[in-house]
């Protein structure tokens, strides 16, 4: 918006050779004839003054004939610049009479002429003569009588025209006081339009209208749309002018506060806190990549104003590096009757995990500098004591402690961090963990490492490669630090409850301690050096004689608790004590021996229902022995025969494996039916149904094997199966009996429950030495087994019932 850079002047300017040059006369018919000037792109408006350049020759040869005669010329619009011909069709009908002045020959080349617009003409007739084109036109008639509605918009729009004029620089108030003396409505609207900086298509609908009232109402809406813009540019330079106004006044003071704090030998809060990094930057004992980083961050600091949201991305990225350590270290205590003594007095039993801490505190007193920090990963049920194991091996090192869990981890970023480019970026968990920490070698506990989860975000366990990789962890790259940093003095120790769901690359890296489930003799020894004495501190019972009888212990871990480890029987002991609290606190009596018969008075009836064995020897029903993450279980498979067509019916909900462990039992059996005397016509003429009782439970595995064979083949041939035994291993088609898991806890079951002989696979020899002493076991007897054959021989009693009876309906 404002004047054009053409310099459009007002006619009064006193350009003198515009004066001798009179309008074209009117012939009879009403109409002019003028030389013709086509115009590209420029519009002349009358009453006002506009530079033309020249287009070509033709153009040249017209103004000097007008210039020759001292007449006026028409500008024609063209509506195609580049058309050669000029013609009717070719140029907007609407035109404007003008008077030329002196042509001007400029240094490029070029030739301009001044217009002065006289007023608008109506094209009629286009003709060429003697090379020159001529036109005919009818001259409009703009005048506007005076009425209310006119003078209205005239004032409106002088309004709008003042409002213009204050708001933007570039229009001179004189602009304002000119059109403030113009009377006439057409010469208002053309000298705005003149004025204004409006689009090509805008100025050429102003010439156009020729109705002088409705040119004046659209330069009024014009006006009105410029003002709204001047004002909005107006506000947000407004904004912008206190924005720099108040940037400079606070550069201003700050200036004069560095001045006056120079004066008084003082530094600015700013400066300080440099100096005071660079000061702990040189302290900090950095490797050199590390510390290369940190001071190019510093000088990045130093050169940051202190105002800007960086320098806060900056500091914290410093504090970050000055906090973690990078050489302070724990030093190691390598007794290792103090680290034995440590271990055993915080936990019972646990021989495998003792001993490798042991190992490895022994090599480390031989070789200090050549071996390499282990992976260890402690694999259990709950409670059987790995998050505790953990803090008793920093205990017993001398070391520092952390831990972090991971259970429900599903973000990459979790382990490695963000980079910085993301607001709020912080390092991973293993970074701040190791700040935490204090020292670069403490005991790093991960617990949970098989509850790692993944998603879109990445996965965590691939993170965790490198962490727990000796070969790749002396330079662990986090995204945040973006520097390496060394985790090979760490001792890492990780918990899971079962291994398989660990990605097998993770679990390779990792050196596999497993933590058994805790027979009940062991419960009973922990409740008694730990459970016990630590629930009586805990409610104020030390000093009152209480004691637990092993009657009632044995009473809470076999009725009131269902697991491996021993963390419901610590809350059964801690239910006692409170019970026992209240009864003091009330002034009543209480007792100081808690025996079974009193039990049921502080835990109420029995929670648990310990599975027994058969009462009596019967015909298809075998007892096998299970394992669950609470330890072991007995598990009595039922056989019966119905009439039918030969099909095997599996209830019980059993799994896939357990399935087709049945079937191979079934096939065993059909194979070798003649050796057992069974007609094979009955294998059509017989529905087998196996179910395995507590259909609620999910069961499955390949232990159940030999069980299911000696169940079918105790139906089929009408022998009973001895209640005293148990079995457990896998069955092949030959007959083969192959090793299981879960031994342990298999055999201390059975022995608990009251089981005389337990039948086992002869490969599974290897796993006894993990058993309790024999003492411990005494009245269990043991039998190795590699073949079916031999366990229907221990299992299976004489054929003294004729016939089948309601046990195996045929």
């Amino acid at each position: 918006m404002g004047l054009r850079n053409e310099s459009e002047l007002m006619i009064g300017h006193g350009i003198s050779e515009f004066y001798s040059i009179q309008d074209a006369k009117p012939d009879e018919s009403g109409l002019i004839e003028c030389v013709v000037v086509g115009l590209a792109d420029t519009i002349v408006f009358p009453r006002t003054v506009t530079p033309l350049f020249v287009r070509d020759d033709m153009d040249i040869r017209a103004i000097q004939a007008a210039q020759d005669r001292q007449e006026t010329v028409i500008g024609v619009l063209l509506r195609d610049p580049e058309a050669e011909d000029i013609t009717l069709e070719n140029v907007y009908p609407i035109a404007t009479e003008m008077a030329l002045g002196r042509l001007m020959h400029l240094p490029e080349g070029d030739t301009t002429v001044l217009a002065q617009g006289r007023r608008r003409v109506e094209l009629v007739e286009l003709r060429e003569q003697d090379g020159i084109l001529r036109a005919r036109a009818r001259p409009l008639n703009e005048a506007v009588e005076p009425q209310r509605d006119v003078t209205a918009m005239r004032r409106a729009v002088l309004n709008l025209f003042q409002r213009c004029v204050e708001l933007n620089p570039d229009l001179p108030e004189e602009a304002y006081i000119y059109a403030l003396n113009i009377e006439e409505p057409s010469w208002l609207a053309d000298l705005l339009a003149s004025s204004l900086n409006l689009s090509a298509d805008e100025r050429l609908h102003a010439l156009q209208t020729g109705d002088a009232f409705e040119r004046l109402r659209w330069i009024s809406g014009i006006l009105g749309r410029e003002v709204e813009m001047l004002e909005l540019e107006e506000k947000i330079q407004s904004q912008v002018r206190q924005e720099i106004d108040q940037t400079q006044r606070e550069y201003y003071l700050r200036e004069q506060m560095r001045a006056i704090q120079h004066e008084l030998g003082e530094m600015d809060v700013f400066q300080q806190d440099l100096q005071d990094l660079r000061r702990r930057i040189a302290e900090t004992p950095f490797p050199d990549e590390v510390r290369e980083k940190a001071e190019k961050e510093l000088a990045r600091l130093a050169m940051i104003p202190p105002m800007a949201p960086e320098v806060g991305i900056v500091r914290s990225y410093l504090d970050w590096l000055l906090d973690l350590p990078w050489t302070a270290t724990s030093e190691d205590n390598l007794d290792l009757a103090h680290a034995a003594r440590v271990l055993d007095e915080e936990h019972f039993g646990l021989r495998k995990a003792k001993d490798r801490i042991l190992e490895h505190m022994a090599v480390r007193q031989l070789a200090p500098d050549k071996m390499r920090s282990p992976i260890l990963c402690f694999v259990g049920p709950p409670g059987t004591g790995k998050t505790s194991m953990g803090k008793s091996i920093a205990r017993a090192l001398g070391r520092e402690f952390v831990r972090v869990s991971l259970g429900g981890v599903r973000d990459e970023a979790e382990i490695r961090g963000h980079r910085r480019t993301y607001i709020g970026a912080l390092p991973g968990r293993i970074i701040q963990t190791m700040r935490r920490a204090g020292t670069i070698n403490p005991v790093f506990m991960l617990d949970e490492i098989d509850k790692l989860g993944m998603d879109f975000r990445g996965d965590p366990a691939a993170a965790l490669l490198e962490v727990l990789d000796p070969e790749q962890n002396a330079s662990f790259s986090d995204h945040y630090l973006d520097v390496g940093y060394d985790l090979s003095q760490v001792l890492f120790i990780t918990t899971a409850n079962v291994i398989d769901p660990i990605p097998p690359a993770l679990l390779d890296r990792m050196e596999v301690i497993e933590f058994p489930g805790y027979t009940e003799d062991e419960k009973i020894s922990i409740a008694r050096r730990f459970l016990i004495p630590r629930q009586l501190e805990q409610h104020g019972l030390e000093a009152k004689g209480i004691r637990f009888d092993t009657g009632a212990l044995q009473l809470i871990i076999r009725e009131y608790t269902y697991e491996a480890g021993v963390r419901n029987l610590e809350r059964e002991i801690a239910k006692v004590c409170r019970k026992l609290a209240r009864r003091l606190a009330e002034k009543r009596h209480f007792p100081k021996r808690i025996t079974a018969e009193s039990l049921d008075k502080f835990l109420g009836p029995p929670q648990i229902i310990s599975p027994l064995a058969e009462e009596r020897d019967e015909i298809g029903v075998a007892t096998g022995l299970a394992w669950t993450e609470a330890g072991g279980d007995l598990m009595a498979i039922e056989v019966t025969l119905l009439p039918g067509k030969g099909m095997l019916m599996l209830t019980g909900q059993l799994g896939e494996v357990m399935q087709e462990s049945a079937q191979t039992a079934l096939s065993y059996v059909r194979s070798r039916a003649a050796r057992f005397g069974i007609d094979p016509e009955e294998f059509e003429r017989l529905d087998i149904h196996v179910h395995l009782p507590e259909g609620a439970i999910p069961k499955d595995g390949p232990s159940a094997g030999i069980t299911l064979a000696t169940a079918m083949i105790s139906a089929m041939l009408q022998r009973r199966v001895r209640r005293d035994v148990a079995m457990t291993g896998e069955i092949t088609l030959r007959g083969n009996v192959l090793p299981v898991g879960g031994l342990r806890e298999k055999i201390l079951t059975a022995h608990r429950l009251g089981v005389k002989k337990v039948l086992l696979p002869k490969r599974n020899e290897k796993d006894l030495a993990e058993l309790p002493p024999r003492r411990k076991l005494r009245g269990l007897e043991l039998v190795l087994v590699s073949h079916m054959d031999e366990v229907l021989e221990h299992a299976l009693l004489d054929a003294d019932v004729p016939g089948r009876d309601s046990s195996a309906t045929s």
